[in-house]
């Protein structure tokens, strides 16, 4: 039960976060008005044009890499502390869940009254961890060159 817990907690934990970013606490508005206050000390002469791309950006980075993060809790708990460092199932795992718990996740969003549920946000959420996968497969790779 300890090592269930040690491997599975943190991703559960991540999840819960994630499903707090997408409450209305963090609606645009909110994460606006803040990120405003940011972008007009470092650039006082920014336009609002330019503050709603960065928003923007800022926003989908948010996204890619809170399920970049989630994807590899979530490869270590299914790894499980098993010697072997790379098993494609185990990132294969990682992504279904992660593809699942975005489309759960826009979904919750459509119960929230700032915020909109978004396809294309799972798509992006999904990208995110699917990089974070490969990236990690490269670096196994390479270290195990290196042996």
């Amino acid at each position: 039960m300890g090592d269930l817990l040690k491997y599975w907690a943190p991703p559960i934990i991540w999840m819960s976060v994630i499903f707090l970013f997408s409450t209305d606490l963090f609606s645009g508005d909110n994460t606006g008005s803040l990120l405003w206050k940011v972008v007009s000390f470092i650039y006082p002469g920014a336009t609002r044009e330019l503050f709603d791309s960065i928003h923007f950006y800022v926003r989908k980075a948010g996204h890619l890499t809170e399920y970049a993060v989630l994807a590899l809790l979530l490869f270590r708990a299914f790894r499980s502390g098993s010697q072997e460092r790379w098993r494609p199932r185990w990132a294969l795992s990682s992504l279904l869940v992660i593809f699942l718990y975005a489309l759960l996740d826009e979904y919750h969003q459509t119960f929230t009254r700032h915020r909109t549920a978004s396809i294309y946000d799972s798509l992006i959420d999904t990208s995110g961890a699917a990089a974070a996968l490969i990236l990690l497969c490269l670096f196994r790779l390479k270290s195990e060159r290196k042996r």
